[in-house]
């Protein structure tokens, strides 16, 4: 599930490159832009300012930290009348208009922070109205609504849904569920039993690490909320029975042996080498802990506790959510993470939480203090190639090249 824009998110605002990737202007904010008090991270958020917040306090929530209510109440206040979120409304007091680009993935992540946090069932219903009504006829989502479902942005949609309490299996449209366009975008065993993002021009579908591990995760039904190490199973793939929780079985054979060599992930942007993908390898640290078990993710876990530090130094609040979700979700202790305390320095990036363990979060960051900190590279823009800087969990949109 990852954080950072892609070939579909900027194509549908009309950005996308047709070649090698061009760097935006700069992703810090512009000195006479004030940062809200409520946001995590100093870096600019007009990409990802929703996204980034959601897995924030997800991420706090899941440590026992009670975040700042100001940190909430600006996640809320980015909601627009009809429901849906936009990656960022720097005037959330102006009424969302037509020229506003509301999209699934922030709906959905912000649907799912404030349903764990409690006492927004007004809001909550609101998002996931809104999804409902942009359902796909083939039972999915795309990023953009009325957008070509694809496998990342479903699998968020089925967290949100299952975080508000509606069965994901139960969300119909044409007779369709949102595992039905799930299973359409599942490759066969010997393809290796992965899942593509989308279907190419051609109907052909490429496996998709990156896609894989959000649709193993969304295919069991979870999201970030509910997303656990499961029982200890076998991870072979096989075509038998199929369904959703064969395809997640299958899915999870594939991560498996993509990560069994070096323990990571890879991303590549284009005439570079193949690198670390920090973001993607915690996805699959999710993945494989939700279908084969938490010893299954120890590969990959170990990795990024002994390497990933430096790569989320320079991401900002959603790195370090995206970490605290993985070893969560594993069973591992995120305030003892490769000697590092993430709960604290994720708390240090925001406004001091109400309570709970957050030693560290007294005082938030200025903005001249760390005016490269937040997710400063992510949002390259291009083809949806950026080096080793995904921030996992389901920003849509990669059709990257994957092991």
């Amino acid at each position: 599930m990852n954080v950072r824009r892609s070939a579909a998110a900027l194509a549908a605002v009309g950005v996308l490159a047709a070649a090698a990737p061009a760097v935006a202007a700069s992703p810090s904010p512009e000195p006479s832009q004030a940062l809200p008090s409520g946001l995590y991270g100093t870096a600019d958020p007009k990409y990802d300012g929703v996204w980034r917040q959601s897995l924030a306090l997800l991420a706090q929530h899941r440590s026992g930290v009670e975040p700042a209510t100001k940190a909430v109440d600006w996640l809320a206040g980015q909601q627009c009348a009809s429901g849906a979120f936009a990656a960022f409304r720097a005037e959330p007091g102006k009424a969302c208009d037509t020229k506003l680009m509301v999209d699934t993935n922030s709906t959905a992540v912000a649907a799912q922070a404030l349903s764990a946090l409690g006492d927004h069932d007004a809001e909550v219903g609101k998002a996931v109205s809104w999804l409902k009504s942009v359902q796909n006829k083939d039972g999915g989502w795309g990023y953009a609504p009325g957008g070509a479902s694809d496998a990342n942005s479903t699998s968020v949609v089925i967290g949100a849904l299952a975080a508000a309490g509606d069965g994901p299996g139960k969300v119909l449209k044409a007779g369709k569920s949102p595992y039905d366009a799930l299973l359409k975008l599942a490759l066969p065993c010997d393809k290796g039993g992965a899942f593509a993002f989308q279907p190419d021009k051609k109907g052909e579908l490429a496996a998709n690490a990156d896609a894989t591990a959000a649709a193993v995760v969304g295919a069991r039904g979870m999201g970030m909320v509910s997303a656990k190490a499961g029982a200890k199973s076998a991870a072979a793939c096989t075509d038998s029975s199929p369904g959703p929780e064969r395809a997640a079985a299958n899915g999870a054979a594939y991560l498996a042996k993509a990560v069994a060599k070096d323990g990571y992930l890879t991303s590549v942007l284009p005439g570079a080498k193949d690198q670390p993908d920090y973001g993607n390898t915690a996805d699959a640290v999710v993945a494989l802990a939700v279908q084969n078990g938490s010893a299954a993710a120890q590969g990959p876990l170990k990795w990024l506790e002994k390497n990933s530090a430096g790569w989320a130094e320079k991401s900002g609040p959603a790195a370090y959510a995206q970490l605290i979700l993985a070893a969560d979700a594993a069973g591992a202790d995120p305030r003892h993470f490769g000697g590092r305390d993430l709960v604290a320095l994720l708390g240090a990036t925001g406004p001091a939480p109400r309570s709970g363990k957050a030693a560290g979060a007294e005082e938030r960051r200025t903005e001249s203090e760390d005016a490269d900190s937040g997710t400063s590279v992510w949002w390259i823009v291009g083809v949806g190639l950026v080096a080793g800087v995904g921030i996992g969990f389901l920003l849509s949109g990669r059709k990257k090249r994957q092991p």
